[in-house]
Parts: structure tokens; sequence; C-alpha cells
């Protein structure tokens, strides 16, 4: 087993099975990558909002690498074991206009910025407190089709999945689509809630640490990983306040429960419509909770109440400005 570093200028913007390798390694190495945040440094600490208006998005998603691993063929599966994720201190998130789950609802840039200096962050008010559970938003083997390919949707090999909970000790196997793998990560979030609402986690400048090995004939379908213990531990000694959505759309039923979460944290803590919306991306977790008894499913939007200070977390009458 060998331990590279991949120099933080090796990067991408864009999935294209004609690029060359940043690094080549052998089945059990472990490499450390940085990345900046998806803007690749378009936001900066204590900026504006109006930045988000104006993202240049031919510069979003830096990636590391491609990383190349002999041996990885199609019908093989990459299995990547992820070692350890640091932030670098600060991160943000925001509203995008055009983007997110309620972008009817929020046509303007807002933007929070959150110190990630110490294992959680009270940034965006003293009596909420957001443990950090660092991940990559992006983890994918190249796709087999020609050109170039825009980062944002991701596909049967993997990319940008969001998926909050493979963070250190967890394994994720990609179904390898070209020679080599030609894996890269990047887009990493301090934390997020499952289905990031507002199409931001708390992005974040991250260094990674990932070790690489074959399963060869593999032939699955599409993503599968494994994590190491409970998925909500940082949040569920003090219980979830959940709202639904009901209805024949499971997209109409996500922003239906969506919506009635924004509105419970408007009036139960004293939040504006903007923050509750940022923070339901970064805390709040999306379940289908039926999807069998037609004509209507279930969508639920679980609040981890630990977050939160004080008696039964609720926020106190001079936090709500009263």
């Amino acid at each position: 087993m060998a331990e590279y570093s991949l120099s933080p200028d090796k990067f991408h913007y864009k999935w294209n099975k004609d690029l060359p390798p940043a690094i080549a390694v052998n089945p059990g190495d472990v490499v450390t990558c940085q990345t900046r945040d998806v803007t690749d440094g378009q936001v900066t600490p204590g900026c504006d909002a109006s930045v988000l208006g104006t993202v240049d998005f031919d510069r979003i998603y830096p990636l590391a690498g491609p990383i190349y691993v002999r041996g990885a063929r199609p019908g093989d599966a990459l299995e990547i074991e992820i070692l350890d994720l640091k932030t670098q201190g600060w991160g943000w998130n925001g509203i995008l206009p055009g983007l997110g789950l309620l972008s009817e609802d929020f046509s303007t840039p807002y933007i929070r910025h959150w110190d990630l200096s110490n294992g959680k962050t009270t940034s965006l008010r003293k009596d909420i407190v957001i443990p950090l559970d660092p991940f990559c938003g992006v983890m994918g083997v190249c796709p087999a089709e020609p050109g170039e390919h825009f980062v944002l949707p991701p596909g049967r090999f993997g990319g940008n999945m969001d998926i909050r909970h493979l963070n250190k000790g967890s394994r994720l196997l990609l179904p390898v689509q070209v020679e080599g793998a030609l894996f890269s990560a990047g887009d990493c979030h301090a934390a997020q809630g499952d289905g990031e609402v507002c199409v931001t986690g708390i992005e974040s400048p991250m260094e990674f640490t990932l070790r690489f090995n074959v399963a060869k004939g593999a032939n699955i379908p599409a993503p599968q990983f494994q994590v190491p213990g409970p998925l909500t531990s940082k949040h569920d000694r003090r219980g979830y306040y959940a709202t639904t959505g009901v209805g024949p759309d499971l997209m109409q039923c996500a922003k239906d429960a969506l919506r009635a979460m924004i509105d419970y944290l408007t009036r139960t803590y004293g939040l504006s419509r903007e923050d509750a919306y940022v923070l339901s991306s970064v805390v709040v977790d999306l379940k289908i909770s039926e999807i069998v008894d037609a004509p209507n499913w279930i969508v639920s939007a679980y609040l981890p109440l630990a977050i939160f200070k004080g008696r039964r977390g609720q926020a106190t009458k001079s936090d709500r400005g009263g």
C-alpha cells in the first residue's frame, strides 16, 4: 500500500473520459485530496449575497482528480473507503435564484456564512448549535459516454449524490464505466440534511483521505454503500419534530412537507423564512414515509430538536426579538 497527496491544482469541472489522469494508483493505495468550495472560490468568507446571483456556472464543482485505479474495468466496482475528512474552518450556504426545492418561493439571493473551527457551529444564532458531519457531496467514476458532462445531475456512476451519510468510516461502491475508473470527488459539505432542499449544504473547502480497492466482477447497477454505525447519533438525543406532505405526487409531497416545516420554524423559533429554508437544508431530513397506499403517498420532514438550546429546544423570547 502506498500513500499519495494529490496536488490542489489537479482538478476539473466536467466529467470527461478523455481527461488525463491526475494520478494513477494501485488497489489498496490511499490518496489525500484538497478541494475548494463548490463555487471554486467565487463565494468568499463574509461576501455579500449578491455574489450568488452572478456565479459563473462554468466554474462550479471543482473536482479533485481524475484518479486512475489500475485494474478497474467495466463490470467491476470501485470501492472507496472514507478514512478522514477535515473542514478548513469556514463554509457557507444560501439561496441561489432558480435552484432548490422551493425555487418558486425564494427568488432573491441569500447567504449565510458559518464558522466551522470547533466541530460545531452556532453561526445562524447562538441558541442553535449544529454539529458537523463532513462528507463529499460528489464522488463518482467517469461516465462512459463521450464528451463533457455537467456535474450537477448524478447518475448510475455516482457523481453529485449528496448522500450525507458517506462520512468517515463509510465505504462506497461505484460501478466502473471506463478503464481505470477515473474517480473524482469534491463539492464537500460540513453538514447537510437529507434532501439538501435549498440546493446547498454547508459548502466548505475540505481535505479528505480515501482508500481505493476494486471488487472484480461485482456488476452492481448503481452506487451502493455501507456506513459504520447509527445514521443520526449526533441528533437523536432530544427527538424530532416532523411535518408531512400527503398526495399523489412525491415531489409535491416533499414541497408541502418543507413548506410546513418552514412555517413551523418561523412561528416557533422566530426565524426569517430565508433562515428557516437554509437551516432546513442543513439539518432537516426528508423521508418517504409511505409509498404503497395508492393513490396518496407521504413525505415527512424531520427536524432534530437537539440543535436548539433551552427548554424543549424552544427559542427564548429575547432570541425571537420579543
